[in-house]
């Protein structure tokens, strides 16, 4: 999966809706979530957590995994615990901020899954807050795009931890476990692999003058993954040109609403509309917008309802969310008994 960070358009997807386990990956989403919490002041940067017995078998040292080597009973910042996390990969680390905030890994996993679903994560389920293997735990490569995209979008004071090269707790250095750090301007942001899954790792890069983020996942080793992502990032950044196609708040076009009080909503993207469109092949481009209808009131302004599809010699090359540009209340009751004769007389078709 290789989108765009500031549109969310799709620039290349293979297989990216097909379940898999996240490994380590599923960190950003125990990350993203605390880091929520702290935003809400729920939760302080400062705020301690015990590294329990369990958090230290399973996830320290008697483990054998990536860890923080944090010491039995000992309290820990959130803060702290968040680096390690994010530099260390440590599974000590996040089971102790399961812990800490929801009692008990399985209730910190069903915060998660709420979270998820809020941030619009359709298709994944996590069980644990450190993707220790669990054959109910899976994700996709679009989910696992759509969250680091979520991350630097909302927590900008905090990403720059992910490119950070080492972190040092308690005496012990380690390296960030990210090894392609720096790599065609990498900055972030996690690395995960298992014996049953292969290796993958979620990147954002600034290459080519616009951030792009890429997932690659279920490589044999890790140079494969390295050699992936290096492909995946360098024709991103340099086989377009970016076009600026529609302006801030200007309508793209419409949808139908059924027994609304209006017939249509207008179709915006979410700050503008870029189009990339491969280099020196501009006569190429088609495009068309797809909705699931019949679209229900009441419709929000905000709500994302549509995608513009844009094609180039018929294969698609970029996907851009489109957003309700105002509200829609359903309609009175000659209007619904309009639509719902239109239906019964045509079926659903979209105008």
């Amino acid at each position: 999966m290789l989108l765009d960070h500031q549109s969310g358009a799709v620039l290349y997807q293979h297989n990216a809706d097909e379940r898999v386990e996240p490994a380590s990956m599923a960190k950003l989403a125990t990350v993203a979530l605390t880091l929520d919490l702290v935003r809400r002041g729920a939760l302080g940067l400062d705020d301690t957590m015990v590294i329990s017995e369990h958090a230290w078998r399973t996830g320290g040292a008697p483990a054998r995994g990536t860890t923080m080597f944090a010491e039995l009973g000992s309290e820990v910042s959130v803060d702290d615990l968040l680096h390690s996390a994010i530099i260390q990969s440590g599974n000590d680390a996040t089971i102790a901020l399961a812990e800490g905030i929801a009692g008990s890994e399985t209730a910190f996993a069903g915060l998660m899954n709420q979270f998820g679903a809020e941030i619009g994560l359709t298709n994944s389920h996590f069980t644990n807050p450190s993707g220790l293997p669990d054959p109910e735990m899976y994700t996709t490569a679009r989910d696992l795009a759509y969250l680091a995209r979520y991350i630097i979008r909302e927590f900008p004071e905090y990403y720059p931890v992910f490119s950070a090269e080492a972190f040092e707790w308690n005496g012990i250095f380690q390296r960030n476990r990210n090894d392609l750090l720096g790599q065609v301007g990498i900055d972030g942001l996690k690395t995960g692999s298992t014996g049953s899954v292969g290796n993958g790792v979620v990147v954002s890069t600034t290459e080519g003058g616009r951030r792009l983020v890429g997932v690659v996942h279920g490589l044999a080793t890790a140079q494969q993954r390295t050699d992936e992502v290096r492909r995946l990032i360098t024709w991103g950044a340099t086989s377009f040109d970016r076009i600026p196609a529609f302006s801030d708040g200007t309508i793209i076009g419409h949808a139908s609403v059924y027994g609304g009080a209006v017939s249509q909503v207008g179709l915006v993207g979410a700050s503008g509309v870029d189009i990339f469109l491969p280099k020196n092949n501009r006569q190429c481009l088609r495009g068309n917008i797809s909705y699931q209808a019949p679209l229900l009131p009441p419709v929000r302004a905000g709500d994302q309802i549509a995608y513009l599809n844009i094609f180039c010699d018929d294969q698609q090359i970029q996907s851009v969310p489109l957003y309700a540009a105002t509200d829609i209340e359903a309609g009175g009751i000659f209007r619904r008994a309009t639509d719902a004769l239109w239906e019964l007389a045509f079926g659903w078709l979209p105008f």
